[in-house]
């Protein structure tokens, strides 16, 4: 089709446009690359250092817990222990009573104690004997019957002393053993009290440890939510600041690529243009690429890696 003469410089003026436009190579770095990526927040940084350093944070508390746990059970055991001495106790305490309770307390030397001291008393009283002998000698009734009367009273005498020295060695050595019985009882209930006083501090020991085993569990779980609220927080503020900072680096890579595109459709548009003077049909307008929102597409990404934060240590 012929140009028509007006439209003949527009037309050169455009083939040159053309050649050096569609000539020149397009610098795509100037809108693409890492450059136009937002780097990690510093907050974010903080939140996977602190998420990182909260890994077995639970362990030292867990630790206390089972050491808690250890002792407590020891106090159960010396408890338990304590409780069996109280029924031995129990039973000691009983065979100190009744009637025969001072045997076990009689002095397994009294019956030597007591033949010496018989024994010495009926040497003792040889002696009188002798005397009474004497007397009738020199009075003249050797073997008389005056003689006779004072030997038996002599040894009637002698035989009741003797009964009533045994009598009291048994009945002194049955009080001391009595005394001694009774004693034990006591001492025995003294025993038992300090004993049961022993069991119930060991019961309330293995509960003071219950407590504290517990209570490291509660500061373990207590350490894990509050580093979790902190990562979350972190998290979440830092994604915020990425995806502002990732809406302003869109922006700036959609100037750059708007401003690289731009001949084109300036060209199109005059190209178009010249062919509807011609009388042609005029091609399509050169359309720039729609872009979504810098801003709303970097702040639903950073939404959804602040939702990750949270769900490190809940």
């Amino acid at each position: 089709m012929a140009i028509a003469d007006f439209l003949e410089p527009a037309v050169k003026d455009y083939a040159e446009q053309a050649k050096a436009t569609y000539s020149a190579p397009i610098d795509t770095d100037k809108f693409t690359g890492r450059q136009f990526v937002a780097g990690q927040d510093p907050m974010q940084t903080q939140a996977a250092a602190l998420a990182t350093q909260g890994v077995g944070s639970y362990k030292p508390f867990l630790t206390a817990a089972q050491t808690a746990q250890g002792q407590g059970a020891g106090a159960l055991g010396q408890a338990a222990t304590a409780v069996g001495g109280l029924g031995a106790i129990q039973n000691q305490a009983a065979g100190m009573t009744g009637a025969q309770a001072y045997q076990p307390f009689m002095s397994p030397y009294q019956s030597q104690v007591i033949d010496a001291t018989l024994s010495e008393f009926d040497k003792s009283r040889l002696g009188g004997q002798q005397n009474i002998r004497d007397a009738a000698v020199n009075s003249g009734n050797f073997g008389g019957g005056r003689e006779g009367a004072m030997m038996g009273q002599y040894n009637a005498d002698s035989l009741a002393d003797r009964s009533a020295l045994q009598a009291q060695m048994l009945q002194q050595g049955f009080g001391q053993a009595n005394q001694l019985a009774q004693q034990g009882f006591q001492n025995q209930g003294a025993l038992f009290g300090m004993q049961n006083q022993q069991n119930l501090s060991n019961q309330g020991l293995a509960g003071a440890y219950g407590n504290q085993m517990n209570q490291q569990f509660g500061l373990s779980d207590f350490n894990r939510t509050g580093m979790g609220q902190d990562i979350n927080a972190l998290g979440s503020l830092g994604a915020l600041n990425q995806g502002y900072n990732q809406a302003q680096l869109t922006a700036d890579q959609q100037q750059a690529q708007t401003g690289a595109y731009e001949p084109y459709g300036r060209l199109s548009q005059y190209g178009n243009a010249l062919t509807g003077l011609a009388g042609g049909v005029a091609g399509g307008q050169y359309q720039e690429q729609q872009q979504s929102s810098p801003f709303q597409t970097a702040l639903g990404t950073a939404m959804g890696l602040g939702g990750l934060y949270g769900k490190i240590f809940n």
